[in-house]
């Protein structure tokens, strides 16, 4: 097993690099209660540190299991408004948030789709508030994850629990680079390579990128004034921050009008504990007019419908295929590992952070920009060492951005 010390670094870089704890600020955590002393390893730490206060909140897979089978149909419809003062409450009191995602990708398997959608879509009305708060950097913020047994048995299937579980945690601690000697200067080292890249784009403004790969050929037109970012993030107060950890991407605001073709998915989505595996979407104009997937076809189904945004991109992100995660050959069903393997996109709400101005903007601004707006955020992974992209300019030309997977210019 993981020995302790190298739980206490994970902490640390989680602290320190991830949301950038400040003295006399609170801290809100969402832990897996089989996560329970990594969370009060977080906890000690972010005391030490000088928090001001350390609040858990607890999540567990079967009690989440047992209520989709067994509550009555009203509860999938609502969701609990103490909830969502809690959360609105750490907001506005400038609480950084840990969230550590390690849900078990086969959780709802057998649960009726229409189940899942109404708690998703009750969910992301509720929390719309707070969700503001995260998207436009009001607050620091991250996401991390720690093995469970489902999740890592799902990972590694040959092994039993105990022995996947260590295996888990030695790919996550690679990925955020706490094997390294200085984690916290190898950090550093990293975001400045993410830094240049997503500097270079910014440079470029394209008005569209193109995309071509087995199965994807698709023009994804970009807003004028689109900020390509990367690595860390800077949150309203000033604070540098890494939303998430570990992270390869460098991604931008897609324009909400202006997408179309066809996209084919490279890896599974874990869709709050239902996987959607093997699918491919047709774009219009923006919208989303075909789909069909190999598996959780019907769970696809009522991502898209969740609401008008649901069926529209907000994200395009760039991940080479050199990316560690990528190289480990291991596929995490899991976003936070699987989406920094690999090129992704994302239906739903685009961060306004990603528009000149655009954390300034109201709806109606932003949507005559072209930022889309929804409840929901799904990142898809869509790369592969195949997937070639093209920069088109302005004027019409076009340039290359990657190819076979990887950057086409020099980011030195």
């Amino acid at each position: 097993m993981i020995d302790n010390k190298i739980k206490e670094k994970y902490a640390d870089i989680t602290l320190q690099n991830g949301v950038n704890l400040q003295r006399n600020q609170s801290l809100f955590i969402t832990a897996p209660i089989e996560g329970a002393d990594f969370a009060r390893i977080l906890a000690k730490k972010a005391y030490e540190l000088g928090a001001k206060n350390v609040h858990i909140n607890w999540e567990d897979d079967e009690l989440t299991r047992l209520k989709y089978e067994h509550a009555a149909e009203e509860v999938m419809e609502t969701f609990p408004e103490w909830r969502v003062k809690l959360q609105e409450s750490f907001a506005e009191e400038g609480a950084a948030f840990v969230s550590i995602h390690a849900t078990d990708p086969d959780l709802l398997n057998g649960i009726d789709s229409t189940r899942i959608a109404k708690a998703s879509k009750a969910a992301g009305v509720a929390l719309k508030v707070f969700r503001e708060y995260i998207m436009n950097d009001r607050v620091t913020w991250t996401v991390i994850s720690i093995p469970t047994k489902a999740w890592a048995q799902k990972v590694f299937p040959e092994k039993n629990s105990e022995e996947a579980v260590a295996s888990l945690w030695n790919e996550i601690i690679k990925t955020v680079r706490v094997d390294q000697e200085d984690p916290v200067k190898a950090w550093e080292n990293h975001n400045d390579t993410l830094r240049k890249a997503h500097e270079k784009l910014n440079e470029k403004q394209y008005e569209k990128l193109i995309l071509k790969a087995p199965g994807t050929h698709l023009e994804v037109g970009l807003p004028a004034g689109h900020i390509w970012q990367g690595g860390t993030a800077v949150s309203q107060k000033g604070i540098n921050f890494n939303p998430n950890l570990p992270t390869e991407e460098v991604f931008t605001v897609p324009h909400k009008y202006k997408v179309n073709g066809k996209v084919t998915s490279t890896k599974p989505l874990n869709y709050g504990g239902t996987l959607i595996d093997e699918f491919q979407l047709t774009f219009k104009d923006g919208i989303v007019t075909d789909y069909e997937a190999k598996q959780g076809e019907e769970v696809l189904k009522h991502l898209l419908e969740t609401d008008e945004g649901s069926s529209r991109l907000g994200e395009i992100a760039l991940v080479p295929d050199e990316s560690p995660i990528s190289q480990s050959g291991l596929i995490f069903y899991n976003t936070l590992f699987d989406e920094n393997a690999s090129c992704h996109i994302a239906l739903g709400k685009a961060y306004p952070t990603n528009l000149e101005g655009g954390a300034d903007m109201d709806e109606k601004e932003l949507d005559q920009h072209g930022v889309n707006d929804s409840m929901v955020h799904v990142d898809f992974m869509i790369g592969s060492a195949q997937m070639d992209i093209d920069g088109v300019k302005p004027d019409g030309t076009k340039e290359a951005v990657f190819r076979h997977g990887t950057w086409a210019f020099d980011l030195s």
